[in-house]
């Protein structure tokens, strides 16, 4: 049985196989096994992976369970102590594994991410711009990838406690994901929720790690490279036509459950609804009323899916065991 399973969804990826799965391979932490789920490989993804990377164990659904419920699939088929994901579209460096282990020596944590910066695939260029330092929110419901797009001097390297880890580059212990799963109606476990399917849905595994009692932590020392696809704008709201540029680069479907999501993640999981956040949500209603009407088709999935989460949000209190995370909101430095 291996220490640490590192899991890749790979969906006609083959211009990332090569470096990506060279630096898991590679990693100084040797007691490691490595699986990949295909989730698409019209591009022959799959068979250079068997043919260059043998030790790799492939899992072929035979279908696109995307990030949620590919996930959902291999947690209850390993063994080893830690799980760490890697996207497809990023590599780490080889000590990562070996430098975000020693942080899991403290028995309360339960996630923990690297620092990860932009990564130019076009031109297969590394950058010293910040991808993730791991997950921050606001008392508004506004989450995002602390430092992402700004030039790295040092910033966060002392600010190693934070609310969450990202989905792209982060390391569960698995006892920790077998604490917070949740068994739906017909007998379904998820570990992500598969009602957000995509998107905020590993901000929710870690603030019901939070719930349970784990702590989230960043590691400075552990670097990956990310060539994320669906990065927050520069300025965020401090600039909405930037704002409203950046989003016009996303397709509709992306947008509709960034929208639904983020309400979700509030309902399940925060101790309390704030002020802020029904403000933030008067003000983001309006914006897409008048700019963005096409999100406004989820609205119907939201309310449909509403009950759920009312249930879920019973459930995590039940269970709940610290709210010590809440204090992390909006703290100096947590989240501008």
């Amino acid at each position: 049985m291996a220490k640490v399973t590192l899991i890749q969804m790979v969906y006609n990826a083959m211009k990332y196989i090569p470096k990506s799965f060279d630096s898991m391979v590679n990693q100084t932490f040797k007691d490691v096994e490595i699986v990949a789920v295909i989730n698409g490989s019209e591009d022959g993804g799959k068979e250079y992976i068997q043919q260059h990377y043998p030790q790799v164990k492939i899992i072929d659904p035979g279908e696109n369970l995307k990030f949620v419920r590919g996930h959902n699939l291999v947690f209850p088929q390993i063994t080893s102590e830690f799980v760490q994901l890697v996207n497809q579209d990023l590599f780490l460096e080889t000590d990562y594994v070996e430098k975000v282990l020693k942080e899991f020596e403290n028995p309360t944590v339960g996630g923990v991410n690297g620092k990860v910066y932009q990564y130019d695939w076009l031109t297969n260029t590394k950058t010293n711009v910040l991808d993730t330092t791991g997950i921050v929110c606001s008392r508004n419901g506004r989450g995002k990838s602390r430092g992402q797009n700004e030039e790295d001097h040092g910033q966060y390297d002392n600010q190693m406690e934070i609310v969450g880890v990202d989905g792209a580059a982060c390391m569960y212990r698995r006892s920790a994901l077998e604490a917070v799963k949740y068994t739906r109606s017909d007998g379904t476990i998820e570990y992500f929720d598969v009602d957000f399917e995509m998107y905020w849905e590993d901000v929710d595994l870690s603030l019901r790690l939070q719930n349970a009692g784990f702590t989230c932590r960043f590691v400075p020392g552990a670097v990956g490279y990310h060539g994320r696809t669906a990065a927050s704008s520069k300025k965020g709201y401090k600039d909405v036509g930037e704002f409203r540029e950046h989003h016009k680069k996303f397709p509709a479907w992306i947008k509709q459950f960034n929208y639904k999501n983020h309400i979700f993640l509030v309902v399940k999981n925060f101790p309390k609804f704030y002020w802020k956040f029904f403000v933030r949500e008067f003000f983001m209603l309006g914006y897409i009323v008048l700019l963005e009407t096409a999100t406004l088709r989820i609205v119907p999935t939201l309310f449909k899916q509403l009950p759920t989460m009312w249930k879920k949000r019973k459930w995590i209190a039940q269970h709940r065991k610290s709210m010590e995370w809440a204090k992390l909101l909006n703290n100096k430095g947590l989240l501008s």
